[in-house]
């Protein structure tokens, strides 16, 4: 018998990890358990109880949490977060270095307690999530110790509520503790329903620590449990992983509450195949990428999309390749694929893949009796079959074949999810021409499922917003220091008794797609200066007004590809041509408000030359990440910002809306100040004027109370902001849970638009998404 035979023939023989310890720390607590408030476990409540998906066996008793018990964690928050602010950066990093260096002591327990509440395989908890567990509270240790001198002029949010899911029960604990303690902020947790022992065992290990009582708070339970931390009225934020269901339920029970709310969702991520692969390799990268943690995943690489000319080849290497995966007791470690979640998930993964129309082939190997599903591919399916657009949320592939790149984009792209893609091609142009194109927030290129505290991870588009990760996903549980003041509303100069008229008659039309269009509806309404006089007439803008705005948005997004040179140029040529008219600017502010405008105009002018400057130059990094590769984070644009802009500030309101949008290569359907709009109608013949291509920038006046709901329910807009005095933020972040839109908007605070706080990073932030590009290198 040869060497390679011997090889081929061998079988791994049963190599079975100890669970002693983790039924020993069970039947400490008698495996029933309460919450973790104000430092110690509560008495338990209302017990459900836990399983282990592989066997079936009872874990444990874990509490339903009431809206009582959430609110007695948010109290115990509450009191502990002033104190645990105003602890130096330094101290603060102390704990979250000693907690990292306990989850390396604790490492196998929390290993086996892991696999044995998810079912995942031993090697997946102990060789990926609790390692990376551990660095999360290294790096934001670091993150704690550097927050004071690299954001001086930011404070803590206040109390952070997270709800998790039940494939990362641990990881993803750390990926909200670990930023919302290094910044300042007290946490009360909702692990998830099915998986709730690991965050039980880290609380108990935070008083090894010494973590200050009521600083980490864990409240068990279901989803209600969930809605009630949610609805709290003492929460300051919101960070949820979990489905696009219920993200849009989340956004829509925060909106106007003026909560901060990052989510996590589902996603559909294409996995890409170029015909000059190594195949092998990439047969491997998409045994983790689908595969791993049972395809529980929401960044699975689900959809595979492989070139047509080794279509066959890569097919039926990836199907020889199924056949010898290993299922089975996922506490032995030579087991490769573990169990699913729960009985109910199971169920789910098996009706939507017997529904399913296409050719279906599952893997040859043997299956346990149990909550087990086979690894599958689906081959056959067109693009819009329900399981290439749905998330199973199980070890199911689906396959289609594509001839050209472009094709392979438009395909990657069709989808309402956007949170991870690969790319597999030994030509690194083609590589790195197609990751900026992917619609995602995560490219991985010749790998998958890499993760680091140092990279931001999160998605566009129905995948959710914000990041986690980086110093990007601190922003996310910081605010700017200092209190804001009410704004109040800002009326239209009354209209008097008798107008004084004077001139020819003068209708300002809207500003759509680059040129001047009659409002849809026909109507408009006069603009009275302060003393009577009839300044002119503003067209009132109606929802088929904002929809054609949108199109002329979406048709102009090639602006995103122009250089930040060109842009910028641009930006300067508006400034310049703006300057020469700055008396007849000045004058129609004076004439509408009774206030001189000179200084407004000159502010204008000068915020057209901050965003002309940053064009160029608000850069992406290259993250330190621990491989032999690159984590690149790139700011591109949202795409299609809309915007009420201010009414207090005619035009300097809308400069400071319009230029960081368009400087970072975005287009913008701009609603420019209600009461005060002919500064807006004037400005559109300066940008008539400055090759600025048509549909960058277009601008419909009229009414922020009637244009909200269009604006923010549009499903072809990316993102929308207001700064209007009108009461619209409720509006506005409940229409936008329709594709889970990013917004901005005021709550009816006041912002200096003179002052620095009326330009800077944090209108650059808004304007742009990070996507984080993976690039490993070497032999």
């Amino acid at each position: 018998m040869t060497v390679k035979e011997i090889f081929d023939s061998m079988s791994y023989g049963p190599a079975p990890e100890s669970n002693a310890e983790a039924l020993a720390w069970l039947a400490k607590h008698k495996a029933t358990f309460g919450h973790f408030v104000d430092g110690g476990f509560t008495a338990p409540e209302a017990v459900f109880e836990t399983r282990n998906p592989a066997t079936a066996q009872p874990l444990a008793l874990v509490s339903q949490g009431s809206a009582a018990s959430v609110d007695a964690a948010v109290k115990a928050a509450r009191r502990a977060q002033p104190k645990w602010a105003r602890l130096s950066g330094h101290a603060r990093a102390r704990y979250l270095y000693a907690l990292a260096r306990l989850v390396q002591k604790h490492s196998r327990l929390l290993s086996v307690l892991e696999t044995m509440d998810t079912g995942k395989p031993i090697r997946e908890s102990r060789d990926i999530d609790v390692p990376l567990v551990a660095r999360h509270f290294y790096y934001h240790a670091g993150i704690a110790q550097l927050l004071a001198s690299e954001l001086p002029d930011h404070a803590p949010l206040g109390v952070c509520g997270a709800v998790i899911p039940w494939n990362f029960p641990l990881l993803m604990l750390a990926w909200k503790v670990a930023p919302a303690l290094a910044a300042g902020n007290t946490v009360v947790l909702k692990p998830a329903e099915y998986t709730p022992l690991t965050a039980l065992l880290f609380a108990e290990i935070t008083r090894e620590a010494g973590l200050p009582k009521g600083v980490l708070n864990i409240v068990t339970g279901d989803g209600d449990t969930g809605a009630a931390l949610v609805a709290h009225p003492d929460v300051n934020k919101i960070a949820f992983t979990g489905s696009t269901s219920v993200g849009k339920r989340i956004r829509a029970a925060t909106a106007g509450t003026g909560k901060a709310l990052t989510l996590e969702l589902g996603g559909k991520s294409p996995y890409i195949v170029f015909d000059d692969a190594d195949l092998d390799s990439a047969v491997e990268g998409l045994v983790d990428a689908i595969w791993f943690n049972s395809g529980q995943v929401c960044c699975a690489g689900s959809r595979l999309l492989v070139q047509e000319g080794v279509a066959e080849r890569f097919h039926e290497k990836l199907r020889r390749r199924m056949d010898g995966l290993r299922i089975g007791d996922p506490l032995d470690k030579c087991i490769d694929v573990g169990a699913v979640v729960d009985p109910v998930q199971l169920a789910t993964i098996t009706e939507m893949v017997n529904a399913s129309d296409g050719e279906v082939y599952r893997a040859k190997t043997p299956l346990p009796a149990g909550c087990y599903y086979p690894p599958t591919l689906i081959t056959g399916l067109g693009t819009a079959s329900r399981l290439m657009q749905e998330e199973i949320f199980g070890p199911v592939l689906v396959s289609m074949t594509f001839r050209t790149p472009a094709e392979a984009v438009e395909l990657a792209n069709n989808t309402r999810y956007g949170l991870a893609a690969t790319v597999w091609t030994e030509n690194v142009n083609l590589a790195l021409d197609i990751a900026p194109k992917l619609r995602a927030g995560v490219v991985w290129v010749n790998a998958t499922n890499l993760f680091d505290a140092a990279a931001g991870f999160g998605g566009l588009r129905e995948s959710g917003f914000g990041r986690e990760g980086g110093w990007e996903g601190l922003m996310a549980y910081v605010k700017p220091a200092g209190k804001s003041v009410p704004l109040k509303p800002v009326a239209a100069m009354p209209a008097p008794v008798s107008a004084e008229v004077a001139g020819l008659d003068r209708t300002a039309k809207l500003y759509i797609g680059g040129k001047q269009a009659r409002p849809d509806g026909g109507y408009s309404k006069p603009v009275f200066g302060p003393r009577g006089r009839l300044l002119g007439h503003a067209g009132l803008g109606n929802r088929k007004d904002i929809r054609n705005a949108v199109e002329a948005a979406q048709a102009a997004k090639g602006w995103a590809k122009t250089t930040g040179h060109s842009r910028a140029q641009i930006l300067y040529y508006i400034a310049e041509n703006l300057s020469a008219r700055a008396d007849e600017f000045a004058r129609r502010l004076q004439d509408m408000t009774g206030k001189a405008g000179g200084d407004e105009v000159d502010a204008a002018i000068s915020r057209l030359f901050t965003y002309a400057a940053w064009a160029d130059k608000y850069d992406g990094a290259a993250k330190s990440v621990p491989i032999r590769g690159v984590a690149l984070a790139m700011n591109e644009a949202c795409g299609v910002i809309g915007a009420l802009c201010p009414d207090e500030a005619p035009l300097l309101g809308l400069i400071s809306v319009m230029g960081p949008a368009i400087a970072m290569g975005n287009t913008c359907v701009l609603v420019p100040s209600d009461p005060f709009p002919l500064a807006a109608t004037d400005f559109y013949q300066v940008l008539e004027t400055s090759d600025l291509p048509s549909g960058v920038v277009n601008i419909v006046t009229g009414s922020h109370a009637e244009l909200a709901k269009p604006l923010a329910g549009h499903m072809d807009v990316d993102a929308v902001w207001s700064f209007s005095s009108s009461a619209v933020s409720v509006q506005i972040e409940a229409e936008a849970a329709g594709n889970l839109k990013r917004t901005w908007v005021n709550h009816g605070h006041a912002r200096d638009w003179f002052s620095p706080l009326g330009e800077g990073r944090a209108f650059l932030r808004h304007a742009t998404e990070v996507k984080t590009i993976w690039i490993p290198y070497g032999e």
